[in-house]
């Protein structure tokens, strides 16, 4: 099963619950009550998007966190590259030279593909659409649709 981490789907849920009220500046205890998250957990994860430029902190009175940039320019590629590094489904994917059977494997270019779509895939999705709390509405147009995966094109 492909799974995100707790730790990746706790980020996604803190950064859309400060896409929701993008003016204010936000603490980490008041974060933690808002998504029902312990508050060392919503520390650590806030951090991580700091470092990962995606958020921005403010020290003192009137400080806290804020999106470093507008909700939709952040991606949930972005977000879940914050805290588990590039979205790659195999390390040969990744960066090319990491594997010690590169010749004699065979799917590599296959499962670079499937890594591209994927990662294409969740740069569509921004931090306005995972912030959104209107139900979505199918059929839904996937970019992944739009995207040639056979040989020639790659």
């Amino acid at each position: 099963m492909l799974k995100l981490s707790r730790l990746t789907d706790y980020a996604a849920v803190v950064m859309a619950q400060i896409a929701r009220h993008p003016q204010a500046s936000h603490a980490a205890t008041e974060l933690a009550e808002a998504v029902q998250l312990p508050h060392p957990t919503v520390s650590k994860t806030l951090k991580m998007l700091v470092r990962a430029g995606l958020l921005v902190s403010q020290r003192g009175a009137q400080g806290g966190y804020r999106l470093a940039r507008p909700a939709s320019q952040i991606t949930a590629a972005d977000i879940i590259a914050a805290i588990e590094g590039p979205v790659a489904m195999t390390e040969c994917s990744q960066a090319e030279g990491d594997c010690e059977l590169v010749a004699t494997c065979g799917v590599a270019d296959n499962w670079q593909r499937v890594s591209l779509a994927m990662r294409t895939l969740l740069e569509s999705v921004t931090l306005a659409h995972l912030a959104d709390t209107a139900p979505i509405k199918l059929p839904v147009q996937l970019p992944i649709q739009t995207i040639s995966l056979s040989a020639a094109s790659a």
